[in-house]
């Protein structure tokens, strides 16, 4: 868990570039009893919650030296959000791309100024070239995976779930590399430890959920956890298409998150339409999951938060 002077530090630093994101009650997801609201990290800058982590690590590493140039390796949003970190800060970037990105997600990169690099079929590959490039040159790999400042970026939106609504009973958020549950988590378990975490994933990107139910059949113990990689992540939400997780990511989550959702394809897609139709939000199938799980099991808590992380939505889709 990420101790609270840090997350207040994330806090008060992202303050001077980016104001709290809305918190928005969903009339057509709640019911008598049931209150559903929706955390909308689309109003930041690139349309996804990733400036947060970007511009908090980016920053605290300039702090710590100089930083001749920035890498990341990225489906989109991560690698704009190090981009747009990147140009605000006035640091040269490069982002590594699988091949065929969503082209909304790699233009906004190229219009931030950074150059990127698309090679390999998915984001593994992409990270392995990433890494290569950073050992050859004089970079800072900012890997939000691994990254241990991104997720004290990531844990300013539980600090601000619970500011905006202290009786919150359970947060859905959607699993990619787990940077953003793992600060979420922390955020709101240290305001109150009884809060339900809800992780989601992809049917077909479900390397996180398998290694989460592997690691608490064996009764690895606080701090161990078993990866189970998968041979393929191809699903229609880039933002959480990881098919290798990381040990010490697999424990956190374990001790973390209370329970794991996976959804379809179809689902993400309904959710996406209901977003749009019904509440007037855009929102990119990752961003949608949350929701989805939300449709897929309808909440019982008496007040939940449901996170909407990214509106890059890819033109095949809309």
């Amino acid at each position: 868990m990420i101790d609270s002077p840090r997350i207040q530090d994330a806090h008060t630093l992202l303050a001077r570039y980016v104001g709290p994101t809305r918190l928005a009650r969903a009339a057509s997801l709640s019911s008598p009893g049931h209150d559903v609201f929706l955390k909308l990290e689309t109003d930041l800058p690139t349309g996804s919650f990733k400036v947060r982590g970007a511009i908090y690590s980016l920053s605290v590493n300039l702090a710590r030296g100089a930083v001749r140039e920035v890498v990341c390796a990225s489906t989109g949003n991560h690698g704009a959000a190090v981009a747009y970190a990147a140009q605000l800060l006035h640091i040269p970037a490069t982002i590594f791309l699988p091949v065929n990105p969503n082209p909304v997600k790699a233009a906004r990169i190229r219009d931030l100024g950074a150059r990127s690099v698309e090679c390999g079929v998915d984001l593994s590959a992409a990270i392995d070239a990433a890494s290569e490039y950073t050992a050859n040159a004089p970079a800072f790999f900012l890997h939000d995976a691994s990254d241990p400042d991104v997720p004290a970026g990531t844990a300013t939106i539980g600090l601000e779930i619970v500011d905006q609504l202290p009786d919150v009973d359970v947060i859905y958020v959607p699993m990619g590399d787990t940077a953003l549950i793992r600060g979420v988590a922390s955020a709101a378990k240290h305001h109150r430890p009884s809060i339900r975490i809800v992780g989601v994933v992809a049917e077909r990107a479900p390397a996180y959920l398998l290694s989460w139910r592997e690691t608490g059949a064996r009764g690895l113990g606080p701090g161990a956890g078993w990866v189970v990689e998968t041979a393929t992540c191809d699903t229609i939400a880039d933002g959480l298409a990881i098919r290798r997780p990381l040990t010490p990511n697999v424990a956190a989550i374990r001790e973390l998150v209370d329970d794991v959702v996976a959804v379809s394809e179809q689902e993400m897609i309904a959710a996406i339409n209901l977003l749009y139709a019904r509440e007037q939000v855009i929102a990119e199938p990752a961003g949608a999951a949350a929701t989805a799980a939300l449709l897929k099991q309808p909440a019982a808590a008496r007040t939940s938060v449901v996170l909407v992380t990214g509106s890059n939505i890819a033109p095949g889709l809309i």
